[in-house]
């Protein structure tokens, strides 16, 4: 089983996870003005003959996986820490078995 985390440790990650988070949302609100601004120019035609959806689909598979890193493998879900616990035990192991 792990140690409690201090108080220290505590503020540390949540701070990271909350960055983390923010990064995304960050990084999602970019996405949605700067494609509708793409979408908005191709349909008046600023100067822009037609709007890619090749381009959205790219981002948005970006967006995706920053998504997926964030908030089902980032800190906090429960299959990252399933894996650290069995990294930390086959670590552990690993120095036990050492002379």
């Amino acid at each position: 089983m792990t140690s409690p985390m201090t108080p220290e440790e505590v503020d540390a990650l949540a701070r990271k996870r909350a960055g983390a988070k923010m990064g995304w949302y960050t990084h999602a609100l970019v996405f949605t003005l700067i494609n509708l601004y793409w979408f908005l120019a191709s349909d008046l035609g600023f100067g822009y003959k037609t709007w890619s959806p090749k381009l959205l689909l790219g981002w948005g598979l970006g967006l995706a996986l920053h998504f997926i890193a964030v908030f089902v493998l980032g800190g906090g879900s429960s299959l990252r820490e399933r894996m650290v616990q069995k990294e930390r035990e086959r670590l552990q192991r690993e120095q036990n078995r050492m002379p």
